[in-house]
């Protein structure tokens, strides 16, 4: 079981808006020792974001899809939702029910009466259709909910709510998978290094480590910084410490140029 994201809406991709939410879920997540797997963009076109949500249904991983779940006609999430499953769009009466909740109180603060037939509150009901058989998602923002339905979480593009709403999910369903295999990593700055020269000593680290990953993230020369490398080992805590020790050790061997980066607590 993995974790994937979809971020839904021709605002992100036309560059109207920028996406928010990619960052905040990682960091959502990190807090509670899981990890993004991947994420997703997808435009309002209801074959997409169909054909997307039919290969994520289709596998283990547990899914937050944000936007696309309101009442107007660019929005595409619930319908597509359905179809993905071969589900009719049903009222659930607990959406139906915070619906006209938050229809009520509106009206009350704007010291209005208020219609729940009239055909304006009708329409914003269109917000409680979901799958059939799905629950809701408490949105603490202004009582309207999302829609949780086989691990796939629906819930508005606005951040404000969509985050309390991915952060109540994960406390609610989750929390037997936190903080199971807590992760780290150490690295350094290597100088003027080539990666394919390093290659064989992160390959043989691996082999000799299982369980720990190594990473390369290469970066340019500037006006500013010489070009290096940041070459380091990630995994469970407890096996870093020898890997990355045989990283020191196999970078001296080379005589590359190199200081421990300042996220390794050798910088300290």
């Amino acid at each position: 079981m993995g974790f994937g994201l979809i971020i839904i809406g021709d605002e992100i991709l036309s560059g109207k808006r920028q996406d928010k939410h990619l960052e905040k879920v990682i960091a959502i997540l990190k807090q509670r020792g899981l990890q993004l797997d991947w994420t997703e963009y997808v435009g309002d076109k209801r074959e997409r974001i169909t054909a997307t949500l039919q290969r994520s249904f289709a596998g283990d991983d547990v899914v937050f899809s944000t936007g696309g779940i309101g009442a107007t006609p660019d929005d595409h999430t619930r319908q597509c939702a359905a179809a993905a499953l071969n589900l009719p769009l049903v009222l659930h009466p607990t959406a139906r029910n915070c619906i006209q909740d938050r229809i009520r109180k509106t009206a009350a603060d704007a010291g209005q009466t208020v219609d729940l037939d009239s055909p304006d509150n009708l329409q914003r009901l269109k917000m409680g259709e979901f799958p059939q058989g799905a629950e809701c998602i408490p949105n603490p923002y202004n009582n309207i909910p999302g829609f949780m339905i086989q691990r796939h979480y629906f819930v508005p593009g606005f951040p404000v709510m969509a985050w309390p709403m991915i952060e109540w999910v994960l406390d609610t369903h989750y929390a037997h998978l936190f903080h199971q295999h807590p992760e780290a990593e150490l690295s350094c700055i290597v100088y003027g290094a080539m990666e394919a020269s390093l290659t064989p000593l992160m390959e043989a680290i691996e082999a000799e480590f299982p369980g720990v990953k190594v990473f390369s993230l290469p970066s340019v020369e500037t006006a500013t910084q010489r070009r290096h490398i940041e070459l380091g080992v990630k995994g469970e805590e407890s096996l870093l410490s020898p890997a990355f020790a045989r990283l020191q050790v196999g970078l001296e061997q080379a005589g590359a140029e190199f200081v421990p980066a300042v996220n390794s607590p050798a910088a300290d």
